[in-house]
């Protein structure tokens, strides 16, 4: 199932508009890869399932693309995604 819009676009402040539509395309990127990967575990047919997981590592790049942009306009973005790196590293720790 792919993900619908969470937001309406028109009603996002000014200041706040880059990283929601940098955040959208995150999304519509990872319902691509969830897409395509699913799909080329349903085939038997070793060329689609070889095209569909080729262009699912594509956008996994434009995935990276987003959060990069995202990262430089959202610093408590940044700070929060290192929170979590430590909490997961913490829990694994035991």
């Amino acid at each position: 199932m792919l993900s619908q819009i969470p937001i309406d676009l028109s009603k996002v402040k000014k200041e706040s508009i880059d990283r929601e539509i940098l955040r959208l395309g995150i999304i519509a990127e990872l319902d691509a890869i969830n897409l395509y990967e699913q799909m080329a575990e349903l085939t038997d047919n070793k060329d689609i399932k070889k095209i569909l997981l080729d262009i699912a590592r594509e956008e996994k790049t434009h995935v990276g693309e987003f959060q990069t942009l995202l990262l430089r306009l959202d610093e408590e973005q940044v700070k929060e995604l290192e929170e979590g790196r430590k909490e997961v590293e913490e829990e694994l720790e035991d």
